[in-house]
């Protein structure tokens, strides 16, 4: 293929992780045919990257060459704009960055700790203090006077009959009466075995 024919394309690298090998991605927007609506358009470029100079971001000038492998047929022009990537670690970013800076959040964070320990601690509170927990309380309360209730029952009785007692006279009487009544019975009693004793002898007399 004559060289003023090849295609020549500009796009940024998205991924160097083969060796010689970069894959450099290109965005455009096209119209649809249908719709007449701008439509985003992606292309991806298996670049041929002997030197293994491309990085992330970098914006490249990619040829058309012959086909090196399966899927490569691109190979590297040249490097317009180089991208300043810092090659460091997330946890050199963290140790460098000044106190200034992660002091704040280090305090929201310890703030944020003391409000949830204290939102638990007031829900162990209510929950020690609900209804639930006061009815169970409830009849070990009533449990008490239970075995308290026939003595008091007594008291009670006794109460009652000594106010009856008080209102009704003839109640006291009565006691007096039946004395009387069996006082009475036994003198009868009495007479009639001095009767009965005394009967053989007359009869002995008037035979």
């Amino acid at each position: 293929m004559v060289r003023t024919m090849r295609k020549v394309r500009v796009g940024d690298v998205v991924r160097t992780n083969q060796d010689k090998t970069a894959i450099v991605e290109m965005i455009w927007k096209q119209r649809h045919r249908l719709y007449r609506k701008q439509v985003r358009r992606v292309a991806r470029f298996y670049v041929h990257d002997p030197e293994n100079q491309c990085r992330l971001g970098d914006t490249v000038r990619i040829e058309e060459t012959r086909p090196i492998s399966k899927n490569k047929h691109w190979r590297l022009i040249e490097i317009l704009e180089r991208k300043q990537v810092a090659e460091v670690r997330p946890i050199d970013l963290e140790t460098d960055v000044a106190p200034e800076i992660t002091q704040p959040r280090i305090l929201a964070a310890e703030a944020r700790a003391e409000a949830a320990a204290e939102a638990d601690g007031d829900e162990l509170a209510t929950q020690e203090d609900s209804p639930q927990n006061s009815i169970e309380e409830e009849p070990e309360a009533e449990a008490e006077p239970v075995d308290d209730e026939p003595a008091a029952l007594e008291e009670v009785e006794d109460a009652d009959s000594a106010v009856a007692a008080e209102d009704d006279p003839a109640a006291e009487e009565e006691p007096t009466a039946v004395e009387e009544e069996t006082g009475e019975d036994q003198e009868a009693a009495e007479a009639g075995e001095d009767t009965d004793g005394d009967a053989p002898d007359k009869q002995e007399e008037e035979k």
